[in-house]
């Protein structure tokens, strides 16, 4: 196998998922909100991988605790960041999505009891620091965080800590922790339907079904698995700086396309937390298996 491959693979993937709003936006302007979106496109690719899950269930059937775990941390990942970045300002959304350093040093620490050095403590420094100035600085403490912005910050909360439990499932296959993931994600949007948090479409063009459906069958699926693929088969610093082109692709896109700004001091901010995200990414050794990266 070619040492470029699964560079090429992995940096595709996370180019896709920095473009993912544009998708995601479109079909949202088509008349589908972002719970009933991300239900339908989820459900879809539930429904798709439900035979490898299936087929895997002798293996992962004595690991129920991490499965649930998945499905609840990982689909939850999922539904707060495609609402967030429906809903919110693709680049304010990215960024604090991105305190993924923070989550996964913190979580590291606490629930793994790993050894924390000096510089991932600089690096969660950093986030906070950055995080702080992205939600307006002192400014910020005369009153709370918009909702969008909660949403984005436990976005990245989920996704650090199913990172976390996908690399102590060692034991289950990854494709039956994506169809998990997928499935939590499915069901907690069709709780928060059922619980009128936001309604289904009455009427929606087959025009946006169609793109929907698109959109999950290639667009998600091929994010997913390219992600998956790609750190399971090279170095995990190395595909950790690789990901951080989501973020990357995800401000430079909005700012082209969408015509989204950021302050100098969103920007400052912004420039602090991709510092940490390079520092954790920098100190993460080589010879650790690959945490399973599953990013929007």
């Amino acid at each position: 196998m070619s040492s470029r491959l699964p560079v090429i693979v992995l940096l595709s993937a996370s180019i896709l998922w920095g473009l993912s709003w544009l998708p995601l936006k479109t079909i949202n302007g088509m008349g589908i909100d972002g719970i009933a979106l991300t239900l339908s496109a989820y459900g879809i690719l539930a429904l798709t991988l439900t035979p490898f899950l299936l087929g895997q269930v002798s293996i992962w059937r004595n690991h129920k605790k991490m499965m649930g775990l998945i499905f609840l941390l990982g689909g939850g990942a999922n539904l707060a960041f495609t609402y967030a970045l429906i809903n919110g300002e693709v680049i304010r959304v990215m960024v604090l999505f991105y305190l993924l350093p923070v989550w996964g040093v913190l979580g590291g620490k606490f629930f793994l009891k790993e050894e924390i050095d000096r510089w991932r403590w600089l690096g969660v420094s950093l986030a906070i620091g950055g995080a702080f100035l992205v939600l307006g600085g002192f400014d910020a403490l005369g009153g709370a965080p918009s909702w969008i912005d909660l949403i984005a910050l436990l976005s990245g909360f989920f996704f650090a800590m199913n990172n976390l439990v996908f690399r102590a499932a060692q034991a289950v296959p990854v494709v039956s922790k994506i169809t998990v993931m997928f499935y939590g994600c499915f069901i907690l949007a069709a709780i928060l339907i059922a619980g009128n948090v936001e309604p289904m479409p009455a009427f929606v063009s087959m025009d946006a079904w169609l793109a929907l459906a698109l959109y999950a069958l290639i667009w998600l699926l091929a994010a997913n698995i390219g992600s998956q693929w790609g750190v399971t088969h090279m170095e995990a610093g190395r595909s950790s700086i690789i990901i951080i082109m989501e973020l990357i692709t995800a401000v430079i896109s909005a700012t082209i396309i969408a015509g989204e700004t950021m302050s100098p001091v969103e920007i400052l901010g912004g420039g602090l937390i991709m510092t940490a995200a390079f520092i954790e990414a920098l100190r993460t050794k080589d010879d650790d298996v690959p945490s399973a990266e599953t990013s929007i």
